[in-house]
């Protein structure tokens, strides 16, 4: 389950996810927020879990299976984790990029401290960085870091990055209501995010079921502050609010698609629907998965989402 989608990616256009972190959640944060849920493992420590090779040869055999209208724009690590937890995230980089599709990152910035992580992450056309908090309390409340990390220490080593990488890089900002949504706290991160100088500022808010049921979406006055102080900086800010879309990629194995999609972004319902014609598939095929535990239903925001669940 190394490939999935693509899928509709506000930021990227059509991106093919590479899920590279096996099974349970692997990262250094387990994020109030997160789409993918709890963290099961929370690690600070790289380690090997699929071979380049192995992640090269499932990207060439998913592209083989798409059709040409949902080629992908890039080639996105965006993991059950953090993608550079993985050792040989800087292979797999080189590998991919021999392919002709631009090559993307979406990290949460813990491991730059690890000169190995900045050099692999510069390989790439594409980095997206988390920047959800200016201050230790918030970064604590928020992005439940491990013990092993240190704020200020991630900071420095995300700005020496920044500095130095030849390609695009953004920055995203995950607002949830109460947590780092206060004008003071809006006011100094957007002053952080200045000094990194990103490509491009992004603006969230949780649209997908969060890890924790008290999460919620900051007030419409709240985003409106948000959008105004970050843009007074002079950096380009985007919001990141809407609907991406329901146009997922189809391999023609409709099994092998839910999960697959499903172990790193849930489905909405109409996406799933969508994805179930595109296969000339059923319905039954959702409930089959869901009496197999493989998946399961959450109702949020209104929407039905049905994400990966594991027994674990």
């Amino acid at each position: 389950m190394i490939c999935f989608g693509p899928i509709p990616s506000r930021r990227l256009g059509r991106s093919l996810g590479i899920n590279n972190i096996v099974a349970p959640k692997t990262c250094s944060y387990s994020c109030v927020y997160c789409q993918v849920g709890r963290t099961k493992r929370t690690s600070v420590i790289r380690e090997s879990f699929f071979s380049p090779d192995a992640v090269y040869n499932a990207v060439m055999l998913h592209l083989g299976q798409l059709a040409e209208a949902d080629r992908p724009d890039y080639l996105t690590f965006v993991s059950n984790g953090e993608p550079t937890l993985d050792k040989n995230l800087g292979k797999s980089i080189a590998r991919l990029k021999a392919i002709g599709i631009p090559v993307a990152v979406i990290t949460n910035g813990t491991m730059l401290t690890h000169q190995d992580v900045a050099e692999e992450l510069a390989t790439a056309d594409w980095v997206s960085v988390k920047f959800d908090a200016a201050d230790h309390s918030v970064w604590k409340n928020i992005n439940r870091p491990s013990v092993d990390l240190n704020f200020e220490n991630i900071l420095t080593s995300v700005f020496a990055f920044f500095k130095n990488y030849p390609g695009i890089l953004c920055t995203e900002t995950m607002l949830v209501k109460g947590i780092n949504d206060h004008p003071d706290h809006l006011f100094r991160l957007a002053g952080l995010i200045k000094n990194a100088n990103p490509s491009k500022a992004y603006i969230a808010i949780p649209t997908r079921p969060p890890a924790e049921k008290n999460v919620s979406i900051p007030d419409v006055e709240a985003l409106n502050i948000a959008w105004q102080t970050f843009s007074t900086t002079g950096v380009s800010t985007e919001f990141l609010t809407g609907f991406e879309g329901t146009g997922a990629g189809s391999t023609g194995n409709i099994y092998d698609d839910i999960l697959n999609i499903t172990t790193v972004h849930p489905l909405r319902e109409d996406t799933m629907m969508s994805l179930l014609e595109k296969d000339t598939a059923s319905w039954s095929v959702v409930d089959s998965l869901i009496n197999q535990r493989l998946i399961k239903e959450v109702l949020y925001e209104g929407k039905r989402y049905f994400l990966r669940q594991y027994n674990v």
